[in-house]
């Protein structure tokens, strides 16, 4: 399986998505948007993995790849190839599908459970997702689910926290990230965090990684193994 993926910003990679890669020798090649690099062809790759960035799929003004990335997710559902996103890349694939991207009730940043709704039963992804389960937030922005979608998971601060429609998966929720990323984003989004109810301290980050990290490891191959090639 080729797997294509596109970035944003250069601290926001596919970390562990890319270790699983590796691991099942799957070609993976990086598109760095933010260098504006073109998207690739969609006869390239099999699967086209979206990461996250601190923008909004609302700022084509400032970041005009956002429109030829999106032609490429929706050029992908209507010929046949999956596509996962990931935070900023949930939201674009849920834009492309027809939903409503806006600024959620509060920002969430840091490691919160995520549970996951009886409507998951009815997705491919079932079995490999807990009943609750915690995960790294980085997001402002949230969606309404779009159409046509199975509702798989939720937290206190944010209703749609993943969705699965038959030719794509939005995780709103950060599974891939390393300590590597984690460091990243904390030094290039840090300024971000405020004294909200669902904002944690740089600190309380790393302590969560160490925590949680090898659970969120397990659950993101979980998920990744049960992707159609």
């Amino acid at each position: 399986m080729r797997i294509a993926c596109l970035k944003h910003v250069p601290f926001e990679g596919p970390g562990n998505i890319a270790r699983w890669a590796a691991e099942k020798g799957y070609p993976l090649t990086i598109t760095n948007l933010f260098e504006n690099q073109p998207v690739p062809q969609i006869d390239e790759f099999d699967l086209l993995v979206v990461m996250g960035g601190p923008m909004s799929v609302h700022d084509e003004t400032e970041h005009p790849w956002l429109k030829p990335e999106k032609r490429l997710i929706r050029e992908c559902i209507e010929n046949g190839k999956f596509v996962l996103g990931v935070c900023l890349g949930s939201q674009l694939i849920a834009e492309v599908l027809g939903s409503s991207v806006y600024r959620n009730r509060v920002r969430e940043i840091g490691w919160f459970p995520i549970r996951v709704r009886k409507e998951a039963a009815a997705s491919r992804f079932h079995a490999s997702l807990p009943s609750e389960m915690y995960a790294l937030h980085w997001h402002g922005e949230t969606y309404d689910l779009p159409p046509g979608c199975v509702h798989l998971a939720e937290s206190v601060a944010c209703a749609v926290q993943a969705f699965e429609h038959p030719l794509a998966l939005g995780l709103q929720f950060h599974l891939e990230v390393t300590g590597e990323g984690l460091d990243g984003l904390i030094r290039n989004c840090g300024n971000e965090i405020g004294t909200g109810p669902f904002e944690e301290a740089p600190e309380k980050l790393i302590d969560g990684e160490r925590l949680y990290g090898a659970g969120a490891l397990t659950h993101l191959y979980r998920i990744l193994d049960r992707i159609p090639s």
